[in-house]
């Protein structure tokens, strides 16, 4: 059985081949990425894959294909089509099942990033192809991502208000991945995948001020005011509308999820918010 994965050199791809690794054999994993070169280390086959640039080419390296990991572009200029581009070529190359990594409650999102999400999954059920659709709450690390910055103006700020998120690392969700890529009776199902325990953004800055000594509040603003904080550290206006209606969205409950599917789905708790926070402090430089 061959799994293919796209995306392998992202962040989350890289993850979900290495956890593919451990259960299947390396040869049978298939890294599908813009520039081959940049997979050189992944420790597997790689064809190149260019969704958006050459479309064209994508059925023959699709060929011989089992099962399609679609892990969701991070180009937000027309993803359902690029997305749409893949799922067609899938199934002309006869691909058997494809995975698609969506996003937490799905057509139920009141997100505006839910929106390309809910349409790639339309197109993946018109497809008439078997499917899986992951739908990954937050990434903890997409808050962790910016603590540099916090700590460096002494404040984290957002507008999540008290909504409790129930983020886990992206390794966790990796796992997910390769558990129904490599396993049975996944088809046709729809996971809500999140971290088995939620937090306020006020509670992950107040283990940062634990950990590093500093006092380090959270400060929720209006989403206006955040979405214009975004865009002048040089994040494009539109998505940093697009992040800042999530952050809104999140303190009304579009991040909280108790379910414990992910957990369950992996066979063990997932990673606490305190230790991927105290991962990222440990990754940062020394002032």
């Amino acid at each position: 059985m061959t799994i293919a994965i796209t995306g392998a050199t992202g962040h989350l791809g890289r993850l979900a081949i290495a956890a593919l690794k451990t259960r299947v054999p390396a040869d049978s994993v298939l890294a599908l990425v813009r520039d081959p070169a940049k997979a050189a280390d992944l420790g597997v086959p790689v064809r190149a894959f260019d969704y958006k640039a050459a479309p064209e080419s994508l059925v023959a390296a699709l060929r011989g294909v089992d099962t399609l990991v679609l892990i969701s572009s991070n180009d937000v200029d027309d993803r359902v089509g690029q997305h749409r581009a893949v799922i067609n070529a899938a199934k002309a190359a006869g691909v058997g099942h494809i995975i698609y990594t969506s996003i937490l409650k799905g057509e139920a999102s009141p997100m505006l990033l839910a929106q390309d999400h809910i349409g790639t999954e339309t197109a993946i059920r018109d497809s008439g192809l078997p499917y899986t659709l992951l739908r990954n709450g937050w990434y903890t690390e997409n808050m962790t991502g910016a603590l540099g910055g916090a700590l460096a103006h002494g404040a984290m700020v957002g507008s999540a208000g008290e909504g409790r998120l129930s983020a886990a690392p992206r390794a966790d969700y990796a796992e997910a991945i390769a558990v129904v890529a490599s396993g049975q009776g996944h088809e046709g199902k729809a996971y809500e995948l999140a971290g088995d325990t939620a937090f306020t953004m006020a509670e992950m800055a107040a283990e940062v001020s634990r950990l590093t000594g500093k006092t380090i509040p959270y400060t929720s603003l209006p989403t206006e005011t955040y979405a214009g904080i975004l865009a002048s550290f040089g994040v494009p206006e539109g998505f940093a509308k697009v992040l800042a209606d999530s952050d809104e969205k999140a303190a009304s409950g579009a991040l909280f999820d108790d379910s414990r599917t992910l957990s369950r789905l992996i066979g063990r708790p997932t990673t606490p918010m305190p230790v991927t926070v105290a991962a990222a402090i440990a990754a940062l430089p020394a002032a």
